[in-house]
């Protein structure tokens, strides 16, 4: 067991049980856009690749992690993001990647936008001009659907708060 893809295949049968587990019930994942995304995205595309190839013209009916990711009526990825350039460029990278294996991002969200809380702060009026930028990126080229979420005082945790956040989103920045 001190195989270094031990960990790997654990990370991976979790995944794949969580995957599974999303027939039944609402399933949140949160990761963020870096090579262990990539990696477990690769594990699930050479494992549904493995499985197709062994299953071959058995005429047998099978679904994989990949094909339930892959599939819109199950899985719809939103990729959050700040509106800042690293974010913004990370994000999209991500989207490329997630597009590569055959997933298409059903929306993303511009988290903790400054803008979208108007301030009369010079400070802040600047640094919510500087974000309109990047959100303009995201309407524009990366998102056929997005949300832009205030930074706010306190975490929208409860139904009443999280009604809020929406009454929030629905307004335009």
């Amino acid at each position: 067991m001190r195989s270094p893809c031990t960990e790997e295949i654990a990370v991976f049968q979790a995944f794949s049980r969580i995957i599974r587990e999303a027939g039944k019930k609402f399933v949140v994942m949160d990761t963020a856009p870096t090579g262990h995304t990539l990696l477990l995205l690769d594990a699930t595309g050479a494992y549904h690749r493995e499985v197709a190839r062994q299953m071959g013209n058995t005429g047998l009916h099978y679904t994989t992690p990949m094909m339930q990711l892959q599939d819109p009526k199950q899985t719809k990825v939103l990729i959050a993001t700040l509106a800042e350039t690293t974010p913004v460029l990370e994000a999209a990278n991500l989207q490329s990647d997630l597009r590569r294996a055959g997933i298409e991002p059903w929306a993303w969200i511009v988290n903790n936008s400054v803008a979208a809380t108007r301030p009369n702060s010079l400070l802040l009026r600047q640094r919510a001009y500087n974000e309109l930028r990047e959100i303009d990126l995201v309407a524009t080229h990366h998102a056929k659907r997005f949300a832009v979420v205030p930074l706010l005082k306190q975490e929208p945790v409860g139904v009443d708060r999280l009604r809020d956040l929406a009454h929030h989103i629905t307004e335009e920045v």
